[in-house]
């Protein structure tokens, strides 16, 4: 490639660091609203793709398990930049919770926060921020009987059913039946532009598989707890679906009962979470900052976010055939209820359980969601009147 060539594509990942860093700045709200930023800038204003490859890339990034908005990110900066694009795209929308919230995890470490009344309100906001986000996609995901019936039968194996591997296993059952309830009908749009080799993506998707694999086989025998930290982010980053709010009972299971954060540090941090703009994943740099500080953090960080590298790396040079077929619309549409119905259970425990103890903290969740849900006010509105709610109720 000559001077103008490098010079050129130096230009495009500079433009793709700093549109996602203005995005990474102001993207608040959770997945659904961050792909409505991101359709209103890289597609409305800069036209970096067309209506129906962007339509398309959502819905690959939305069937992959990881963080859907990140993973669009991603893919939009693969199209306008290459590899290197897509790692700029990330970079800059995800970078700005990442310091954001470590700050707030070095704020807490060492204080006696467990009492602390705005601490029982980030509780409270959770809450309300999941609840909202359990009807929202309620409605769009679970439009009938069939796929009401296997979205709370999700809900009741999630919350009887604790095995490291629970969540996966249900979504792959519900995708099985939803394969044979939920047939669609292809309709095939323009390819999408993507430039990676078969060869590439092959090579993603086997280092996907093979680390989640062998990490959990060696965390035995390394000695090393940043060993232990990457594998148990990596982990919850390769087997959630849905993105956002429905990687909570995964993160909790694994850093909760291994002590590396305790319950009330957990529910602080992801109180504090819905507070900051950018992707919810990054609730995952607190977490690694809390139980090993700075490392801990790039660690945790790094291991979340990964999989959704080599997956829709993976998956972009493929996706042109796959999403034509009939029968990944069909499992699609089951595995979508299931995520509503995991999610459910979230809202149960560990939410509702840890910060639901009486009638004021019910009233209280009710008019965060109706400012939430109703209102439409930002999340960051929600979280400081919940924090100064919490305030209020422990004065009274």
């Amino acid at each position: 490639m000559g001077t103008g060539g490098t010079k050129g594509r130096g230009a495009a990942l500079l433009e793709v660091l700093g549109v996602s860093l203005k995005l990474g700045l102001t993207s608040f709200g959770g997945p659904v609203a961050h792909l409505g930023y991101f359709h209103n800038e890289y597609i409305r204003r800069r036209k970096w793709m067309d209506e129906r490859s962007y339509a398309d890339l959502v819905a690959l990034c939305q069937f992959l398990p990881g963080p859907a908005s990140s993973q669009v990110g991603i893919g939009i900066g693969v199209v306008r930049a290459g590899l290197l694009g897509g790692f700029i795209a990330w970079l800059g929308f995800t970078l700005p919770s990442v310091i954001a919230l470590a700050v707030f995890a070095l704020v807490l470490q060492g204080l006696d926060i467990a009492g602390a009344g705005w601490i029982h309100g980030l509780k409270i906001v959770a809450v309300a921020i999941v609840a909202q986000a359990v009807l929202g996609m309620g409605q769009k995901l679970t439009p009938d009987r069939g796929r009401v019936t296997i979205a709370v039968a999700a809900a009741v194996f999630a919350l009887s059913w604790h095995a490291a591997y629970a969540q996966v296993l249900i979504l792959a059952a519900a995708g099985g039946i939803g394969l044979f309830l939920y047939r669609g009908q292809p309709d095939r749009g323009p390819d999408l532009p993507i430039r990676i080799s078969r060869t590439v993506a092959v090579c993603c998707l086997a280092l996907f598989f093979l680390l989640l694999i062998v990490l959990p086989l060696l965390r035995p025998s390394s000695g090393t707890g940043g060993f232990a930290l990457f594998d148990s982010f990596y982990r919850s980053g390769s087997l959630v679906f849905g993105g956002g709010h429905v990687v909570l009972p995964l993160l909790e299971h694994e850093v909760v009962p291994a002590g590396w954060v305790s319950r009330e540090d957990f529910l602080a941090g992801y109180g504090a979470a819905q507070a900051v703009p950018g992707p919810l994943f990054t609730f995952a740099s607190y977490l690694g900052m809390m139980a090993a500080g700075v490392k801990g953090g790039i660690i945790a960080t790094l291991g979340i976010f990964l999989p959704a590298f080599l997956l829709v790396m993976g998956a972009l040079p493929f996706w042109n055939v796959l999403r034509s077929s009939p029968n990944v619309q069909g499992a699609l549409a089951g595995i979508n209820a299931a995520v509503v119905g995991i999610l459910l259970a979230a809202l149960y425990d560990p939410l509702w359980t840890s910060a639901i103890l009486r009638p004021l903290d019910f009233a209280l969740a009710a008019i965060l969601f109706v400012m939430l849900f109703f209102w439409k006010l930002p999340p960051w509105v929600i979280v400081l009147a919940g924090a100064a709610g919490g305030v209020l109720m422990q004065l009274i």
